[in-house]
């Protein structure tokens, strides 16, 4: 009977012992959790986390409720921001230099766009046919040939003109041919169509390469194109230079269409309208006659 009542007073203490242990665990966890309580821990943590290597906010409940990778993230943006602020302050420094020596050199830049945002509402995807229907069209202000765009880059140039739609087609098209450069080369090519989110880029130079991941550009050649709209980025495959295109990895089925570059042919020598005298001499002869 003692030997019972000892074994009964052993397993009881246990009992209460563990009880303890884990009271003593939930008020730890509710301990991180409550702002007044945790306070009480800050310089002890602070110390120890700063041997440690760890960052001084990360804490057990943070790590178990994702609060810790939250906080990572929004360090990440923030530091993104600082780093997009001063390339911002750059972008707006070089932009004046370059309008003042535009000035000084009395260059004709580039002429001001004129386009309508739409919204893609068909989309045509074939081996033969690759186009897209967007809700705008002469009425809107589309002009016909207008070129398309979106977040990306280059997504073709309007080939049908209705008067509330128009019908685009696609640079992947294999009836497609833009010519276009390397952005970093140089060198000049014509890019055709291959698949629904590829071009091939063809009629090389033969002592010019293109340079490996770097961007593609439409050259301006022929005045389909503007120049300088990004289609994509270029990759060699076996023989083939191959250009993933930009458009297909931003798109929220919108495009907006800016109108085709036009350059007005010079008339003949003949044709020109009679020019003023600068001195006036002429004008005051008239008068006095």
């Amino acid at each position: 009977m003692a030997r019972s009542g000892r074994s009964s007073q052993k397993s009881g203490a246990r009992r209460v012992t563990l009880g303890i242990l884990i009271f003593g665990a939930l008020a730890l966890i509710v301990a991180q959790s409550a702002p007044q309580i945790s306070n009480f821990f800050v310089p002890a943590r602070t110390t120890i986390n700063d041997r440690i290597g760890a960052p001084a906010d990360t804490s057990f409940w943070a790590q178990i409720s994702g609060q810790a990778e939250r906080e990572r993230r929004i360090r990440e943006l923030e530091n993104e921001v600082r780093d997009l602020a001063r390339y911002k302050a750059a972008a707006i420094s070089m932009a004046e230099r370059m309008e003042a020596y535009e000035r000084i050199l009395n260059l004709m830049g580039e002429p001001p766009e004129r386009g309508v945002t739409a919204r893609i509402t068909t989309v045509v995807d074939g081996p033969f046919a690759q186009t897209v229907l967007a809700n705008a069209g002469r009425l809107q202000g589309v002009e016909p040939g207008a070129i398309a765009l979106n977040e990306g880059g280059l997504v073709g140039r309007v080939t049908q003109l209705g008067d509330r739609s128009s019908r685009i087609l696609l640079v992947s098209n294999y009836q497609s041919q833009l010519p276009a450069l390397g952005e970093v080369s140089g060198v000049r090519a014509v890019m055709q169509g291959k698949d629904r989110d590829r071009g091939v880029l063809k009629d090389m130079p033969e002592e010019a390469e293109f340079i490996e991941g770097e961007r593609i550009l439409s050259s301006g050649e022929g005045g389909a194109f503007p120049r300088g709209l990004v289609v994509g980025t270029v990759t060699k495959q076996g023989n083939d230079w191959i250009v993933k295109l930009a458009m297909r990895e931003h798109s929220s089925g919108y495009v907006r269409m800016i109108a085709p570059p036009e350059i007005v042919e010079p008339l003949p020598e003949s044709e020109l309208p009679e020019l003023p005298p600068e001195d006036g001499t002429a004008s005051a002869s008239q008068g006095a006659q």
